[in-house]
């Protein structure tokens, strides 16, 4: 949706048009502008052809997730994910970015590297689509995670204004302990983070513990080193008395033996925190068996650090962490 569209539509309109067109899309979920029966006929018309709310999309169900492959204005395409938890839970899974320029060696987002940022509407469109799937089922988004394609804090001015309107009472009004931010450790991101004063939850992707094995797997680590990211996650911490979670992928021989715990466990030593421990999902290594995964936890309890083993969503469809590719638009 072209929000300069819609201002421009609504110039010389009576102020509350505004607060009724915000309530339609953001709060009653319509998928047309002709479902919006409280505005006159006319300015339905004019808003269709103008600023029209459908997206182009393709959809992929598997077990318990959804996909959805959205084609952008632009023509480039980003892919988004809904996991539906057996507690009731839904979980939006949103991209951030067209590719991404990490280029963690486990993740098939950063091998097209970065096309372009999304604008803030184009991260909530993704939290409107499932809204809308969800309210033919009397259901709603109950989660979002900033963990799909992308890095967020190399977006933070729209990362954060998307934020808001996910949050806003009068919209979608998602609560902010509902919503988590994932990282690959921007430093300067972090620091800015702790000074908003939200109660979003911040992920910190970690998987390896020492700077060579870190590096190794995310070149990001090149530039803020653990000392520098530790740091500014105990600042982090301090001032916001928020857990912070640690992803951790679980790769088959290269980073999932006893040492790499042991050294996991001494790195967070202290924090508040908790570890999330991921199967590797890609084609280029294998996942770390469950017993593996069940020794690295063993130790990581040991050591009195809270860990637990996430279950793998949407692996069927190609929608599991690391597996989000989307695709370049043509030409």
């Amino acid at each position: 949706m072209n929000l300069e569209n819609l201002k421009s539509v609504l110039e010389k309109e009576p102020k509350y048009r505004f607060k009724q067109v915000f309530q339609a899309i953001y709060h009653d979920f319509i998928s047309t502008w002709e479902e919006a029966s409280n505005l006159p006929k006319a300015l339905r018309d004019k808003l269709e052809g103008e600023c029209p709310i459908s997206l182009e999309y393709e959809l992929k169900a598997g077990k318990r997730s959804e996909k959805a492959l959205i084609t952008l204005d632009d023509g480039n395409k980003i892919e988004t994910v809904l996991m539906k938890h057996k507690d009731g839970r839904n979980t939006v899974c949103i991209s951030t970015q067209v590719g991404c320029p990490i280029g963690c060696i486990f993740c098939e987002t950063g091998k097209s590297g970065l096309t372009r940022n999304l604008q803030a509407q184009e991260m909530v469109d993704q939290v409107l689509l499932f809204e809308r799937l969800l309210k033919l089922k009397n259901e709603k988004v109950t989660n979002v995670v900033y963990m799909g394609m992308g890095e967020p804090f190399l977006n933070y001015r729209d990362v954060m204004k998307s934020i808001q309107i996910l949050n806003d009472h009068d919209g979608i009004n998602l609560g902010a302990r509902h919503i988590s931010v994932s990282t690959s450790g921007i430093v300067p991101g972090i620091q800015k983070f702790a000074k908003e004063h939200l109660e979003v939850n911040l992920a910190i992707s970690l998987h390896g513990a020492n700077d060579g094995l870190r590096s190794e797997l995310m070149p990001i680590n090149q530039s803020y080193q653990l000392k520098e990211l530790m740091h500014a996650v105990r600042q982090y911490i301090q001032v916001t008395n928020r857990k912070v979670m640690f992803e951790y992928i679980m790769i088959e021989g290269v980073n999932d033996n006893a040492k790499d715990a042991r050294e996991v466990g001494a790195l967070l030593n202290g924090l508040l925190c908790v570890v999330n421990l991921i199967p590797y999902n890609g084609k280029d290594f294998k996942p770390s068996s469950q017993q593996r995964i069940d020794g690295f936890k063993k130790i990581l309890e040991s050591m009195r650090i809270r860990v637990v083993a996430r279950a793998t969503y949407g692996r069927d469809i190609k929608a599991a962490c690391g597996q989000l590719a989307g695709a370049k638009k043509k030409g």
